[in-house]
């Protein structure tokens, strides 16, 4: 018997009584050339399976890891872009469980003493606190039978050993679309700090939400968390997120309502069905047995080091100063702005444009490249040489303008009567059809005017 997903309208009296808790551990791949603990290459996307390995991440016996200083100096640095306290002395642990694709049975990572802690970040004008930022090992991954047409399951290795940062805040998010924003600003700042391309689709960054819904009344009281959470585990992408708590909301929510605590375990999200079902209990922290990883020795970092990162962070245009500059040098309206500043590699290619553009609508060249008008990836000259070419108005006489409009509604016969009975949609594939025959740069505006008085007296 299938499970059907559950709908309830946000109106339902349900949700009245109870409030959400959520907390959010970020996984971000670092793009280092190697890997954490050994020589291998970070880059092992794809790559044929199993062919980016030695002994070290494949935990051999006997192997010995030697820490990937780049990536604590890469991870430091997204300390202090979230406004983390850097702890000058920390230590890798053993974190103890059993999984297929861990091969020593254990993954080395921190707990007692990370390298960063007690930061935040500010969504929406409220303050995201950040538990702990720590470096680990990523594992390997599993390959399911249905893709090779059997039902065996295979492991490729190549990205056991991969450095790996873990953010984790405190249970400060409220809602799905406020978690949504959190991922969205925390990837950005990620991207522009150039330590990851935080990649959902690849897997370069996953997100674990852990969700708990309690009475509002008895939280309003005493404030305490609940006994248990819900965490639901790898999800790569934001729609994901936001349906994978929605679900959780509603199928806790609805136990709550029988007097029934939902069990602290540990869940997987299923998109094709947009819901989440039950993988195992899940564990505590004693349950993974850490101590102190005995062939790694404690890392004592510089104050120095941390000065010169500091220096580094102030001469990196961060999400929020980018869209500050565009506004106020390029003079882009906010939304142009923030497009530009979302999307980072395209923002980049702007900046890097117009600085051979100065006597060109700094505006228009940013809507030729947002609109896909001349390709992002051209070299300054040949970029220059477009824009100018498609930004440069020409004349066109009114007899020019009729004849074409009077074409194009001769030719179009069902979309002139679409538009009659009151479909604007029609107007807009006409004024497309007059573009496309005119073919250059005009006035749309004028054009659109001309148009509609034409189809008023054609009657």
């Amino acid at each position: 018997m299938k499970t059907k997903p559950l709908f309830i309208k946000l109106s339902h009296p349900i949700f009245m009584k109870y409030k959400t808790i959520i907390g959010l551990e970020t996984h971000v791949e670092l793009a280092t050339e190697s890997k954490m603990f050994c020589g291998c290459s970070g880059n092992y996307f794809g790559q044929s399976p199993n062919s980016q390995v030695c002994p070290v991440c494949l935990g051999l016996p006997g192997a010995l890891p030697v820490p990937n200083e780049q990536a604590i100096k890469w991870t430091v640095l997204i300390g202090l872009a979230l406004n983390c306290q850097i702890n000058l002395s920390s230590y890798f642990e053993r974190k103890h469980y059993f999984y297929p694709d861990l091969p020593k049975g254990y993954q080395i990572s921190q707990y007692a003493k990370p390298l960063c802690q007690n930061g935040y970040l500010m969504v929406n004008n409220r303050k995201i606190r950040i538990n702990r930022v720590h470096l680990e090992e990523d594992t390997g991954k599993l390959l399911h039978g249905q893709q090779f047409n059997d039902k065996g399951s295979y492991i490729d290795f190549n990205r056991s050993g991969v450095p790996l940062v873990e953010i984790v805040t405190e249970p400060d998010v409220e809602s799905a679309p406020q978690a949504a924003k959190y991922l969205k600003q925390l990837q950005l700042i990620i991207q522009y700090l150039n330590v990851s391309d935080c990649d959902m689709e690849k897997g370069s960054m996953r997100c674990e939400p852990n969700i708990s819904v309690v009475n509002y009344n008895s939280w309003q009281k005493n404030q305490q968390l609940p006994d248990y959470k819900v965490e639901v585990k790898n999800i790569n992408s934001f729609r994901f997120v936001q349906q994978a708590i929605a679900f959780e909301e509603e199928r806790q929510a609805l136990l709550l309502d029988k007097n029934q605590q939902p069990k602290q375990e540990t869940r997987r999200y299923l998109e094709s069905k947009r819901q989440t079902e039950a993988m195992r209990s899940k564990e505590f922290a004693q349950d993974y047995r850490y101590f102190p990883e005995p062939d790694i020795p404690p890392l004592e970092l510089n104050p120095t080091l941390i000065q010169k990162l500091n220096k580094q962070l102030q001469t990196i245009d961060l999400p929020t100063q980018r869209l500050e500059k565009l506004m106020k040098d390029y003079g882009l309206s906010s939304e142009t702005a923030l497009v530009l500043t979302e999307n980072k590699k395209l923002g980049d290619n702007y900046l890097r444009l117009v600085k051979n553009s100065q006597d060109l609508d700094k505006t228009k060249l940013a809507n030729l490249l947002i609109n896909k008008k001349i390709a992002a990836d051209l070299n300054p000259d040949d970029f220059f040489t477009q824009a100018k070419h498609l930004l440069s108005k020409k004349n066109i006489d009114q007899a020019t303008f009729d004849q074409t409009i009077e074409k194009v509604i001769i030719d179009n016969p069902k979309a002139v009567a679409d538009y009659r009975q009151g479909k604007q949609t029609a107007l807009q594939f006409l004024l497309g059809q007059c573009l496309r025959t005119l073919g250059r740069q005009i006035e749309v505006e004028q054009l659109k005017h001309l148009l509609v008085e034409k189809l008023a007296l054609k009657k």
